[in-house]
């Protein structure tokens, strides 16, 4: 196993600089049960991603005109995504949704904080429960912890499974929203992210479009 730490300054300097390394240093191999089973993925062992400015704008990658290629993600998909991550709001024919297991416990943490004191353990909201390691695609987001240090609401998540080209940057710029949202209801300052994931990919369809990117050959 091969653990890697990457740190970067931003959203946008976090998705760039694991999209680099892991063209040099991912490894490959063909997916035998999961999304696109029978493809291939370009994934790191174990990465770590210390993000120490989240909150600066714009929050999804800036893609040069001049290289031709799609922004990975639309620049209102935010704003869609985000009652998915803190509601409980489903559409139909969904099996789960983040916001479903978050919802309940993001109140319970503004709670924890405002009226007992920032020093805890105990403010982590789980993703998941036992039934869903029977579902066909179980929730890549497995956990966020936080930590109030210095004033400053920080995030410390776990992604399972993490698509690096799309989710990566819609995830985490969702995910720095909910933070801005409880650091508010908290009354401290916004903080940092620590992101982690053993399963943290390119699927091989995007390689080339990675290589035009980081301007690999």
């Amino acid at each position: 196993m091969e653990l890697l730490f990457i740190e970067a300054r931003d959203l946008p300097d976090a998705w760039f600089q694991c999209v680099y390394q892991i063209l040099e240093n991912g490894r490959t191999y063909t997916i035998d049960r999961g999304s696109f089973k029978g493809q291939e993925r370009l994934e790191f062992d174990y990465v770590t991603v210390h993000i120490k400015f989240p909150m600066t704008r714009p929050l999804l990658p800036d893609i040069p005109p001049a290289l031709g290629i799609p922004n990975p993600v639309a620049t209102d998909y935010l704003d869609q995504y985000l009652p998915y991550l803190m509601t409980s709001a489903k559409k139909e024919g969904e099996e789960y949704t983040y916001g479903e297991y978050l919802e309940p416990q993001i109140d319970e943490v503004i709670r924890m904080y405002r009226e007992e004191g920032h020093g805890t353990n105990q403010a982590y909201m789980t993703v998941g429960e036992p039934r869903t390691i029977y579902l066909e695609d179980p929730p890549c987001l497995r956990g966020i912890d936080t930590r109030i240090k210095d004033n400053k609401l920080h995030f410390i998540t776990y992604f399972r499974s993490w698509d690096l080209w799309n989710g990566f940057p819609a995830n985490l710029g969702a995910i720095q929203l909910l933070k801005e949202y409880m650091a508010e209801n908290i009354g401290v300052e916004d903080g940092e992210i620590i992101a982690a994931s053993k399963g943290l990919h390119l699927y091989d369809y995007i390689w080339e479009l990675a290589k035009l990117r980081t301007m690999k050959t």
